[in-house]
Formats: structure tokens, sequence, C-alpha cells
């Protein structure tokens, strides 16, 4: 269930003395982030502030991750599991999340391998504004859309070429330059990595829902 202002009452929070487990998860990596406890009172105040709001139980007070050292949690939206007695947080980390310095306070080594296509999709969309002369991305973007979609050509018939006749250690290499400007193709477009992974989703759904129609 997406967690709003107006279903906050749905919320069972009678369970742990008025307090619900929250799992915070970067919208644009997947990794898990943190593990904090909320209140009706701090779920308010993240769905009105869009940072991220927790109860801290050794000081019996909201406090707002970042309030201090800058580093928010820009709320993206929050879901509550199948019994309403826990929340998951999605959000834009500003800055590493533990107190140590780490992106993640489970470390910054379990970040799913795929999740950093989100970090390279948030770099790509940074460089749009950065300057030309000493930044690739950049630059592809000044040079205009024929100049994006040139390139991706010919990143995809390099590696069409190493998946037919090179080894392994090219074909991995021309694939990371084919979805590098990908990325940069999309993101020329206003689109994101996040929305070609929705469609993939939409079409499995469907033909999984095809599938069972046929069975």
């Amino acid at each position: 269930m997406l967690v709003t202002l107006a279903n906050l009452e749905t919320l069972d929070f009678t369970k742990s003395g008025g307090l619900l487990p929250a799992i915070v998860q970067d919208q644009q990596s997947s990794a898990v982030l943190m593990l904090g406890y909320v209140s009706r009172e701090s779920l308010q105040a993240s769905l009105t502030r869009q940072r991220v709001v927790f109860f801290s139980r050794s000081r019996q007070e909201l406090w707002e991750k970042g309030a201090t050292s800058g580093n928010h949690l820009h709320l993206v939206d929050m879901h509550a599991d199948c019994d309403n007695d826990a929340v998951l947080i999605r959000a834009l980390p500003q800055g590493p999340t533990c107190h140590r310095g780490s992106r993640s306070c489970f470390g910054d080594d379990t970040r799913p391998a795929t999740g950093f296509l989100g970090e390279l999709d948030a770099i790509v969309a940074a460089r749009r504004g950065a300057n030309a002369e000493t930044s690739y991305t950049a630059r592809l973007f000044q040079e205009g859309p024929l100049r994006r979609a040139q390139k991706l050509g010919e990143e995809g018939l390099e590696t069409a070429l190493a998946g037919a006749c090179q080894d392994d250690a090219s074909l991995l290499g021309e694939s990371a330059d084919l979805l590098y400007h990908l990325l940069v193709l999309l993101r020329g477009r206003d689109l994101s990595i996040a929305g070609v992974i929705s469609e993939l989703e939409r079409r499995h759904k469907k033909s999984m829902h095809t599938a069972s129609q046929r069975i």
C-alpha cells in the first residue's frame, strides 16, 4: 500500500508501542541504505517535508536524517507491508547515509550489481549542464540528438561484432559502452533507465498473464 497523509490511520502502530520499523532504499540503485523507526508523527513530517524523518528511540523525539550533517534523504515514496506494520521508504540520498561515511549503513558492497546503472544514470543527468570542454558526456549533450543516436548505433554495431567474433573481455567492454551511450540518449529526451525497466516489467507481466490464460 502506498502510504499517504490520507491513509496513515490504516497503519498498525499498536504492535511495537507506537513505532514501525522502516527500511530505507535508494530509489536509483535499489541498495538498502538503513533501518530506522517511525511514528505516526514522523511519517506525517516526512510526507509534509518530503525528507525522511524518523523517531529516535534513545532521545524519544523526532529527528530528520541530515538535520546536522546535511546528508538528507529526499523522500520519493513509502509503502506499507502486507500487515501494515512495517514501511519501505524509497529515497534519494544527499551524500552518505551512514554516520561512518559510507553510502549504506550495511556497507557499500551490499549494493545490487545492477543498481549501479541507476547511479550512473543520475551521473549522466547531472553532466548535462557540465563544461563540454572537460566532460565527454556534456559534449554529447551539446552536439545534439543526431550525434547521440549515431554514437549509440556505432556502439551497437561494435557490440554485435564483439559478440560474433571477439573474446569475452571485448564483449563486456563494448556492452558497457553501449549501455552508457543508451543512458545518454535517453537523458537527452528526459527519459531514464528506470522507464526502460518499467517497460520490461510491463511486458513480462503481460506475457505471464497471457501464458496463464493459455494454460
